[in-house]
């Protein structure tokens, strides 16, 4: 009868090491079924599930090969229980938590712990995508970002991204949880709001405030934002202010509009990965079409600014972008370019932007209001724009800066 045995090595790692750690199994005449190895800072951990007929004197091969190759060499005998036990975990649906901050406190490997240990999840991974901080203890560039691979019996996902959401907040880290599939890496396309999404203003604000009606059309568009007011009626309402504006503060706001942080990093790997990217905007075209020209975006979708003899009359063209029709365009952008909707990734920081990162098949609230970051099922608060890559699965190694 075959006798199943993890033969695990440990110690510093070296080159050679898996080449006599083969010739070891190979004397031992072992059927190979499993095997998992990694090298972290600088040490080897090892792991082969081996069937074997016999194994005479197999411990006094371990432990003659261990000294040979510097490493610790044990033989676990493997009983038919936790070999079922096992196959069945790995068969189980798998969840990827991500941990986002400038830096990572060690407690909250604690609260994960006891996080995941409340829904009946192992962490089967840990790894870091960003690049290691230095000595000095300066930030890496792009902010920390580790990740955790989960595995367990179906939890409620929708109670575990809310407990991670508080759980976040108290640290000051964001936790994104997402199911792992063949998706994550092959999304191709990215659509992105624009006022304090891909831009750190709201210009219909910043148009409000050079025609002398700032604080009117402020408090309206907070509200809106915040989902206290339909975006329609709103919009409208906001847009009568600026009737009369000169087109010369048009152009004066699009050459001074302050880009989110990370954006541009974001947009050139994003272009180098090959992605369509797409601005769906609540906001206007003159503007979208400014950051078009200058960050690449392959299209943009927004409101027209009805513009005569030079002014501003207060009115747009329509149909009026809002809520609905920016969900609408995601997926018909899909459906013209042969993506899934499972291909397609949405960013957005307000309540107008709920139902398109809703649509998405990774929807991703930035920096939004605390509404949209309950209901958004990722959130991004604590980095830039550019964490969005760390989401999909790019590593920093990955990326260009």
């Amino acid at each position: 009868m075959t006798k199943r045995c993890l033969i695990r090595a440990t110690g510093m790692a070296r080159s050679g090491q898996l080449e006599g750690f083969g010739k070891v199994l190979a004397r031992t005449n072992a059927q190979l079924l499993d095997i998992n190895q990694s090298v972290t800072f600088g040490m080897l951990s090892l792991e082969a599930l081996v069937g074997l007929e016999h194994d005479n004197a197999l411990e006094a091969t371990l432990s003659e090969a261990g000294d040979a190759l510097g490493l610790d060499i044990q033989a676990i005998t493997v009983n038919p229980g936790d070999y079922q036990r096992w196959s069945n975990e790995a068969s189980q649906p798998r969840l990827i938590l991500t941990l986002l901050a400038p830096h990572l406190p060690a407690g909250i490997l604690a609260e994960i712990g006891i996080l995941t240990a409340e829904f009946g999840l192992t962490v089967e991974l840990i790894h870091r995508l960003s690049g290691r901080e230095s000595l000095d203890g300066s930030a890496p560039s792009g902010g920390a970002c580790v990740e955790c691979w989960l595995r367990g019996d179906e939890a409620n996902i929708e109670a575990l991204r809310e407990k991670a959401l508080a759980l976040g907040g108290e640290h000051g880290v964001d936790i994104a949880i997402q199911e792992d599939s063949i998706w994550r890496r092959h999304r191709r396309l990215v659509c992105f709001d624009m006022d304090s999404t891909l831009i750190k203003a709201e210009v219909i604000d910043e148009l409000a405030r050079h025609h002398g009606v700032g604080d009117e059309v402020a408090e309206v568009t907070e509200r809106a934002m915040r989902g206290e007011l339909d975006f329609q009626e709103s919009f409208r309402e906001r847009m009568s202010k600026l009737k009369g504006l000169d087109e010369s503060v048009l152009i004066k706001i699009a050459e001074e509009l302050p880009l989110m942080d990370g954006v541009e990093r974001l947009m050139a790997n994003l272009k180098r990965f090959g992605y369509r990217t797409v601005i769906l905007s609540g906001g206007f075209t003159y503007f979208a079409r400014h950051l078009q020209e200058k960050l690449g975006f392959d299209e943009i979708h927004a409101n027209e600014l009805v513009i005569e003899n030079g002014k501003v009359t207060g009115e747009v063209t329509l149909p009026i972008v809002d809520a609905e029709r920016k969900a609408e365009l995601l997926e018909q952008i899909a459906l013209r370019e042969g993506f899934t909707l499972e291909q397609t990734i949405a960013v957005g920081d307000g309540a107008n932007d709920l139902k398109m990162l809703a649509k998405a098949g990774l929807g991703i609230a930035f920096r939004a209001k605390p509404l949209v970051r309950a209901q958004a099922r990722q959130a991004i608060s604590t980095l830039g724009i550019d964490a969005v890559l760390y989401l999909i699965g790019y590593r920093q190694t990955d990326l260009m800066d």
